[in-house]
């Protein structure tokens, strides 16, 4: 028993590291992504592609990484919330990562052309910068075990920036066809989506140390 209870900590140990790590690459994909926006930059776009496949197959390693601690014990009431918590941070960061490739895409269609014109341009990177800072800051929260600000500071600021973001597009003294407007819209959504996923990954790390699951816990937590 005690051979199995070690096999078992030292699996749930890697588990944290490969979640870390994926945090890693999705912050990293955030990066290349705003600079594949900002600039036009296609090698920026396929880092991009790239860095998010590495992350569906650290998702896939992840799932087949709980199956195996599922299966070495039953585990006690602790040991199995950070089990399932874990596979739900993977999942989250995975989808960070399907979002970061449609951002990616969409450079990758108007190439050579930007996505946007530059003041709607400004805004879409500040949105990527601010998904890339708070999956960074969820980083540091799997990695420690601790919450990070990412609910306090994250939502709002994308929430400002969203808002600017269809503010412009609805200006009458800019001229975008519909389709443009839609797919410039559709960036600026996919961006906002990455901070709903970080601030799920923190609810995720409160609900580890306290066992208060997400959706009972409060908005804005102290």
């Amino acid at each position: 028993m005690c051979r199995v209870r070690t096999q078992f900590t030292r699996e749930l140990v890697a588990l944290t590291n490969d979640l870390t790590l994926m945090c890693r690459l999705a912050h990293d994909a955030a990066e290349r992504v705003t600079a594949a926006l900002g600039d036009a930059d296609l090698a920026a776009t396929y880092e991009a592609f790239a860095l998010d496949e590495q992350l569906q197959k650290m998702y896939s390693a992840c799932e087949a990484r709980t199956v195996v601690l599922l299966a070495l014990q039953a585990p006690v009431a602790r040991d199995l919330r950070h089990v399932v918590t874990a596979i739900q941070i993977a999942t989250e960061l995975s989808r960070i990562g399907g979002l970061i490739s449609r951002v990616a895409d969409q450079v990758y269609k108007c190439h050579p052309e930007p996505v946007a014109p530059r003041p709607l341009m400004d805004i879409l990177t500040a949105m990527g910068r601010l998904a890339a800072h708070c999956t960074a800051l969820a980083g540091e929260s799997v990695a420690t075990g601790h919450q990070s600000a990412v609910s306090e500071s994250g939502a709002p600021a994308m929430d400002q920036l969203h808002l600017r973001l269809h503010s412009a597009l609805a200006d009458p003294t800019l001229t975008h066809p519909t389709e443009a407007a839609i797919d410039i819209a559709m960036v600026g959504n996919n961006l906002e989506r990455c901070i709903d996923h970080t601030d799920r990954i923190d609810r995720l790390i409160r609900f580890l140390d306290t066992g208060i699951p997400p959706t009972a816990q409060p908005s804005d937590p102290e």
